[in-house]
């Protein structure tokens, strides 16, 4: 490489890193002040000036959040819905991805073809239908009502048959003339392959699950039936909104996600590698 490539090299990854920075900072800074403004007192958090710190720290805003609200009840549901979405969703994805990939039975192209044409309906068509399918189950106000709707998830299919496909057919014929089932092919040989892309699609689903919003909040009108990111939107009195209270509730809300990203941050990494390059 010659001195005049060097140098233009060099300007353009100088240009890539400070384009990146910026973004990063734009991204990273309203978390920031977020964070920051729920230790403000509430005349300075609708100041109409940005303040970086707090004058007066305090942490009442996050003693109301702990007390005075259902945030237990909250965080209780989300626990328990997301986990249930999460292992519902991991199993039936598993066995349908096993199904399509290994068996052969009438209309499994069609229902494969099926399946890749999901990625062209947004959810949120689906919500009407959802909800008066729900209403009419008497599933409202339930962690049934929140779980079922939310257990549709072609991209984990797809991901499971696509490692499916990767198997070696010798181990499936080896298990085969040792008269194994279906289920013990599966349990003993595929399985045991695959706990790294379980892990990180189950990771990565639980997140997804604890994010949501739209469907508990049409699901749930009763207050301490309410998931985490609904119940922060109740954080409010007789007197109106205190943004100060609202932001120490979303904190609270966030943290789990946060630190579960951090702990498994590489498995999160792999499932969006996976899911964005069959997306892509």
């Amino acid at each position: 490489m010659t001195s005049a490539n060097a140098r233009r090299f060099n300007i353009g990854g100088a240009i890539i890193t400070i384009i990146t920075v910026i973004a990063a900072v734009l991204w990273a800074f309203p978390i920031y002040w977020g964070i920051v403004s729920s230790f403000k007192l509430e005349d300075e958090v609708v100041r109409p000036y940005i303040e970086l710190w707090p004058e007066t720290p305090t942490l009442r805003h996050y003693w109301f959040a702990l007390t005075q609200t259902q945030i237990g009840s909250w965080y209780l549901n989300s626990v328990a819905t997301a986990l249930g979405v999460t292992v519902l969703t991991v199993s039936t994805s598993l066995l349908v991805g096993y199904a399509i990939s290994q068996l052969r039975f009438p209309g499994r192209r069609p229902l494969w073809w099926l399946i890749l044409a999901s990625f062209m309906v947004p959810t949120q068509v689906l919500i009407i239908n959802h909800f008066v399918l729900i209403a009419n189950m008497g599933l409202l106000n339930t962690w049934a009502g929140i779980i079922l709707p939310q257990l549709i998830h072609p991209v984990v299919i797809i991901v499971y048959k696509q490692f499916f496909d990767q198997v070696p057919r010798e181990f499936r014929e080896a298990a085969v003339m040792d008269n194994a089932s279906e289920f013990r092919i599966l349990t003993k040989v595929y399985i045991p392959m695959n706990w790294g892309v379980t892990t990180a699609l189950s990771i990565v689903t639980f997140i997804w699950a604890w994010n949501a919003f739209l469907w508990p909040f049409l699901a749930v009108t009763r207050t301490e039936m309410m998931t985490i990111t609904v119940g922060i939107t109740q954080v409010s009195d007789a007197f109106g909104v205190y943004y100060a209270r609202q932001l120490a509730s979303a904190v609270l809300a966030g943290f789990p996600v946060a630190l579960a990203y951090l702990l498994f941050q590489r498995r999160v990494t792999q499932a969006i590698t996976l899911s964005a390059g069959i997306k892509g």
